[in-house]
């Protein structure tokens, strides 16, 4: 069972529930150490003097803000200590939002919030009301010394808690001067008819399970093969597509594409034998009960095949 990360309660009004925190996302990166290729020795770091070069003791480091170049503010650790917010231990919400209020750039990391024992109750009750009223609450909470704010939301039936950027940490789109000229772009109906009908093509539900890092997979791969005392030849790299020149002949062949990938798709097969097998199931049918036995469709013609939607 993993380890809770921090416990205290949520509190709201009067209310409060004990709860503890547990990661809910662990992240895969494949971590490398530095090697010294002549030895295959690790290298380690030292921490240096920008001055001279000499090695500084650790009890001599303290901490400094530039205020410009190479000026510095010194602050002393019982400094900092003194503005440590109060670790009060609660998730205290202050007010409750509707989730499509909150653009998905101010989450940050997410949380598994699981109840004490004597908590299930208020903890499920909680939950239910959230659901029902189709709320997230927005909490402030201490955590190592640093006050987060954050969205408490239910999900499956238990509650997260995801950490959130503050508003002046989110760069405006202004910033960006390529973004500045968007406005005065045109674009023609038939564009936009042929982008949408490429978008409709694409259309699909949601299937976390079928992406995966595929890099991460691939250095597994040349580690592992490495490891096996195989040798590895590198892979020349792949050429950049050229640049689109004629727009509406990328979206017409996009849609091509997409239109072919479906009709090749697994599941497409199995849902035109389905088709074809209950449409021949009722023309059965009708000629058991006509007068010339014949199975037919209603027009007399072959039936076509059903068309199915796939996901991309």
């Amino acid at each position: 069972m993993p380890r809770a990360i921090w416990s205290g309660s949520i509190s709201f009004g009067l209310v409060n529930i004990p709860v503890k925190l547990h990661n809910a996302v662990s992240r895969k990166q494949v971590s490398f150490h530095q090697i010294d290729a002549r030895t295959g020795a690790r290298v380690k770091m030292k921490r240096v003097s920008a001055t001279d070069g000499s090695e500084v003791p650790y009890e001599q480091i303290v901490k400094g803000y530039e205020v410009s170049p190479e000026h510095y503010v010194l602050v002393e650790p019982a400094e900092l200590e003194g503005l440590d917010p109060e670790g009060t231990h609660t998730i205290d919400l202050e007010e409750f939002i509707d989730l499509a209020d909150i653009d998905p750039v101010f989450f940050d990391t997410a949380y598994y919030v699981a109840p004490t024992k004597t908590a299930e109750k208020p903890y499920a009750l909680l939950i239910r009301a959230m659901e029902q009223q189709g709320k997230v609450g927005i909490a402030r909470f201490v955590m190592r010394t640093k006050q987060y704010l954050a969205a408490l939301r239910p999900r499956d039936g238990v509650l997260m808690l995801s950490t959130m950027v503050y508003a002046d940490e989110v760069n405006p789109a202004s910033d960006v001067a390529e973004l500045a000229a968007l406005g005065e772009v045109a674009v023609s109906e038939r564009e936009l008819a042929m982008a949408t009908q490429l978008i409709e093509s694409l259309a699909a539900t949601f299937e976390p399970e079928r992406y995966r890092d595929e890099y991460r997979d691939r250095v597994l791969a040349l580690i592992e093969s490495k490891a096996q005392g195989n040798a590895v030849v590198a892979a020349a790299p792949t050429p950049e597509g050229a640049t689109v020149v004629d727009l509406m002949a990328a979206l017409e062949a996009s849609v091509a594409e997409a239109r072919e990938a479906r009709r090749r798709h697994p599941t497409a097969d199995a849902a035109a034998r389905e088709g074809a097998a209950a449409r021949e199931g009722a023309a059965a049918g009708e000629g058991a009960v006509g007068d010339t036995g014949d199975a037919a469709t209603a027009d007399g013609g072959e039936a076509a095949p059903e068309k199915v939607r796939q996901s991309a």
